[in-house]
């Protein structure tokens, strides 16, 4: 049945050469624009001398303040940590003035948080709870102006009423 395929036409072929010529016409590909020369960089943000001055004080607090702590316990016991924990509360303060100003430095905030780290891991033994409550709400303060969205576990365990 197939044998006649020559008969079976559906119409004449194309003579491409002669009815239309194709590609002859090529479409125009539009020219990309010029780039745009390249931006000066943007202006360096130069720190003030008071906020290079106030960053450079609380970084150095705050790298020794797990030594003065240490000091504070060694020589007046627990109430030493008291009486620093009060000191410090005035560091926190002037770190979160300086930060609603707008001057603290990124490498002062991570020196902050390296700093509140180093404070839970002391090997001191504190008995007065108040004071560990104390020492831990002030490292919980910095903490959640520094780094709000993050959750820390490394509080010492309270266990109420301790023997």
């Amino acid at each position: 049945m197939m044998d006649n395929w020559q008969s079976n036409d559906v119409g004449d072929d194309w003579e491409y050469e002669r009815q239309h010529k194709w590609f002859e016409d090529r479409p125009v590909i539009p020219v990309p624009p010029a780039p745009a020369p390249p931006e000066p960089d943007a202006p360096k943000i130069q720190p003030s001398d008071s906020a290079l001055a106030t960053n450079g004080a609380i970084a150095y607090a705050l790298q020794i303040a797990p030594n003065i702590l240490r000091t504070r316990y060694d020589a007046f016991g627990e109430l030493g940590v008291l009486g620093w924990c009060d000191e410090f509360r005035e560091l926190i303060d002037a770190i979160i003035e300086t930060g609603f100003e707008g001057a603290l430095f990124t490498s002062t905030r991570d020196i902050a948080l390296t700093t509140c780290h180093q404070l839970l891991r002391l090997d001191i033994d504190i008995k007065m709870q108040i004071i560990v409550i104390y020492l831990s709400a002030q490292v919980a303060r910095l903490r959640r102006f520094l780094d709000g969205d993050m959750q820390y576990e490394d509080y010492p365990d309270l266990s109420f009423p301790k023997p």
